[in-house]
């Protein structure tokens, strides 16, 4: 026989109790359904805390940063959207660059509070790391508000780059592939210390620009592209032409070109602007027109260094400059063929015009140089001339003044003659 069980008998409030409680319990899932459905990307704990609680604060850590990755995506209006931009520039023996690099610096137009800048200073024996160190000290405290930058990173990094700064040596044909090589590493140590989750855009700029617009970051974003560059030339003297494109790594991509990298060893690095190389491409600067729209975009395939602006979603997902041949190119030109490969876009301004800073070459300079041997012979000669003119009148007398002395003299006897001659004849005539 089953033993009994009684229950406690329920009484009228208990079922008030139970009944409430039975329908709070049934509005509040309702309500969660209703939240999911309206919200299905929210996660449960947001939806629970109504949104008084973030993922970050559930975890009841400090140490613990959270970064929505999806909200540094990079758009054209950047500036409107509070978007943040690493700045890196690289430095090696830009001791007398740098005064011109921060008087860009304090014109840029971007809100300075929302760029990060990022140097590194390698291989250098000047005192690029004392003249950065100052500069960086008066732009930070400078009374203006509006000029102090974000975040401010100096790495030291030698490469063992045995290549001279000059000019002839640093583009000389021999010295490139090596040179291009060490360049992407110390690319690649500056992005990979630097680049933080907030960012949004990586801007590569080179230290010797001479002259740019001060809106060149707004404009650049506004195409919204993943990777973008400028034009790039540089003025010269009157008597070398006026002025020259300077920059021939942003290119389209050629068959010859192609064809000649199938037959080249498999760790060659392919340099523009080389007769060793005649790729035949179409480069941005030779396409320039002074009076051509500067938003007109190009579609290209290898990049200049000089002025680069990129989303940062390009770097995280694993592009970079190759520090090694990839498909037979090299840092900045690399990584426009590594960019293209992964399908970001990839294009050039050809009448947006940035200006880079005149270094005579080695040819220039012999030129220079005779130019100035002509002026001082010319100088020399027209100096001998007057010497001798000198001492032909100290010896001889001004010939000239001579000659209207003696023809004023002759015109006087002339007239007394005639003058006498009438005389006489008046007396004649008198008797």
């Amino acid at each position: 026989m089953l033993p009994r069980r009684y229950q406690p008998r329920a009484t009228p409030a208990n079922r008030r109790r139970q009944r409430l409680l039975t329908r709070l319990a049934i509005v509040a899932i309702l309500a969660i359904l209703f939240l999911i459905l309206v919200w299905p990307g929210a996660s449960l704990t947001s939806i629970v805390s109504l949104g008084l609680l973030s993922a970050s604060d559930d975890l009841q850590l400090e140490t613990v940063r959270y970064y929505d990755l999806s909200n540094v995506q990079g758009t054209a209006r950047g500036w409107e959207r509070e978007e943040r931009i690493l700045l890196c520039v690289p430095l090696r023996d830009a001791e007398n660059h740098l005064p011109m690099f921060f008087s860009h610096l304090r014109n840029f137009t971007y809100p300075h509070h929302l760029i990060d800048l990022a140097f590194l200073v390698s291989d250098s024996k000047d005192r690029t790391l004392e003249v950065l160190s100052n500069n960086l000290e008066g732009l930070q405290a400078d009374e203006d508000v509006k000029q102090p930058y974000g975040e401010i990173s100096i790495i030291e990094k030698d490469f063992g780059q045995k290549v001279n700064q000059d000019v002839e040596s640093r583009h000389g044909f021999a010295a490139q592939a090596s040179r291009r090589k060490l360049m992407a590493q110390a690319r690649n140590w500056l992005l990979s210390a630097a680049l933080r989750p907030y960012h949004s855009w990586v801007y590569w700029r080179d230290v010797d620009v001479e002259t740019a617009p001060f809106t060149i970051l707004e404009d650049l974003m506004r195409h919204n592209k993943d990777v973008i560059v400028p034009n790039v030339w540089r003025p010269l003297p009157d008597w070398l032409g006026g002025e020259q494109p300077y920059d021939l790594n942003s290119w389209q991509e050629s068959e010859t070109a192609l064809a000649l990298a199938d037959t080249l060893d498999e760790d060659a690095v392919i340099v523009e602007g080389y007769a060793e190389y005649a790729t035949w491409r179409p480069h941005l600067a030779y396409l320039r027109d002074p009076y051509g729209d500067p938003d007109m975009e190009m579609e290209i395939d290898g990049v200049g260094g000089v002025s680069i602006l990129a989303k940062a979603r390009v770097f995280r997902s694993g592009v970079h400059f190759p520090a090694f041949s990839f498909e037979k190119h090299a840092e900045t030109e690399g990584f426009g063929k590594m960019a293209k490969r992964m399908d970001y876009s990839v294009v050039g301004l050809p009448h947006y015009t940035i200006w880079h800073l005149y270094e005579p070459s080695v040819d220039d300079i012999k030129h220079m140089e005779e130019m100035e041997q002509e002026r001082l012979a010319r100088e020399k000669e027209e100096e001998e001339k007057a010497e001798k003119a000198k001492k032909v009148k100290e010896q001889f007398g001004d010939a000239s003044s001579q000659w209207e002395k003696d023809k004023s003299d002759m015109q006087h006897l002339a007239t007394e003659d005639k003058k006498s001659k009438q005389e006489t004849k008046e007396r004649q005539n008198a008797s």
